[in-house]
């Protein structure tokens, strides 16, 4: 079982906040994997969560994005309780709400870097806005393997890519996932740079989990999970 702390912290969610989470727990049959008595992040902060492997990290996230339903408790995504949306809905706010880069990027393989771009655009019903993505492109570095294949990417490259695809509809929210697992220290720093700049040039909130405490001097706002195997 997994028991969230936050130095600081508490069980009060700020009515305010882009992300509040309440009573949270999540099971797996009769394993309890995560439990949070309560956790927000408010608009324009970012938070790091932290904890070892199987502590419920990845969990948290898929929960947060609405991939999974919780067993029980709330979970507030800018302003709205994931819990009393339908699936549609939940759909509808991932897609547009929330940039999520996962450990395993699922580009679509078949698309340029480009077109990846444009599909996200495009699931969440926008306008393609060609100036948005162009500027993404500019800005981390992809415009010149704008037409490339993701299997043509380098793996920094393909992580960008991620990250932009996780931007281009202009979430309030950005989630990650064990961004820099497989990275040496500088290109550690490098990635969380990336990824708290572009946080802060689209007016995001960003949260990230993970187990590499390399990334703890770049947040003042932390959650430790416990209890892992």
């Amino acid at each position: 079982m997994s028991m969230a702390t936050e130095p600081g912290g508490g069980a009060q969610a700020r009515p305010q906040a882009v992300l509040a989470i309440q009573d949270l727990v999540h099971r797996f049959g009769a394993r309890t994997v995560l439990e949070i008595a309560g956790w927000s992040v408010a608009p324009g902060h970012h938070s790091l969560v932290l904890g070892p492997s199987g502590s419920g990290k990845s969990t948290l996230l898929h929960l947060i994005a609405g991939l999974l339903r919780p067993t029980a408790g709330r979970i507030v995504v800018g302003q709205r309780e994931l819990s009393a949306l339908n699936p549609a809905a939940v759909d509808r706010l991932r897609s547009r709400g929330i940039g999520i880069v996962l450990q395993r990027l699922h580009l679509i393989g078949a698309l340029s870097v480009r077109d990846n771009l444009r599909l996200a655009r495009s699931l969440a019903g926008l306008p393609a806005e060609p100036a948005r993505i162009e500027a993404l492109l500019d800005q981390l570095g992809l415009r010149p393997l704008a037409k490339a294949l993701p299997r043509q990417l380098s793996q920094g490259e393909a992580q960008r890519l991620a990250i932009a695809r996780a931007l281009v509809n202009r979430p309030g929210l950005i989630l990650a996932d064990e961004p820099t697992a497989a990275l040496d220290d500088a290109n550690c720093a490098a990635v969380t740079d990336l990824l708290l700049r572009q946080a802060e040039a689209s007016g995001a909130t960003l949260v990230i989990a993970t187990h590499d405490r390399r990334l703890a001097p770049w947040f003042a706002a932390q959650l430790t999970l416990g209890g892992g195997t």
